[in-house]
């Protein structure tokens, strides 16, 4: 009988070491800092970010840069750290699924809380569209 037990108890750990590993996936939830930049990560005045202005030279190359690792306080003309994603400003399908408005200024440095599941930190797209950790 102990064989058995020992089994039984073996089988026991293997399952409860298994949901622990499946329920400590991370936290899912976050903060993500956003700012209004080039596509160099070079921080620019937010209205450059602003879709309901009227700009006369057609493709303004700007950028929403998003990261778990941005805070507030970054400075126009200061580069953002490594490791962030962008998507094209006017991108209403991106700017919705981190919880910001589709349309208007962003203001630098806002900060959204529980995004779910984006994270910063990867490569960055061109066009639209979130890249990197999305």
């Amino acid at each position: 009988m102990s064989s058995r037990s020992v089994s039984l108890t073996g089988t026991f750990l293997l399952l409860a070491a298994g949901g622990a590993a499946a329920c400590d996936s991370g936290n899912q939830y976050q903060d993500e800092g956003f700012y209004c930049a080039d596509a160099n990560g070079v921080i620019v005045d937010e209205d450059f970010c602003d879709d309901d202005r009227h700009y006369s030279s057609g493709i303004i190359p700007y950028y929403i840069w998003h990261s778990s690792g941005y805070g507030r306080g970054y400075a126009v003309g200061s580069k953002l750290p490594a490791g962030g994603s962008k998507f094209a400003y006017n991108d209403a399908k991106s700017r919705s699924s981190f919880g910001l408005p589709t349309t208007g200024k962003i203001g630098n440095g806002t900060v959204k809380t529980s995004v779910v599941g984006k994270g910063g930190g990867g490569s960055s797209s061109g066009k639209s569209g979130k890249s990197g950790g999305s």
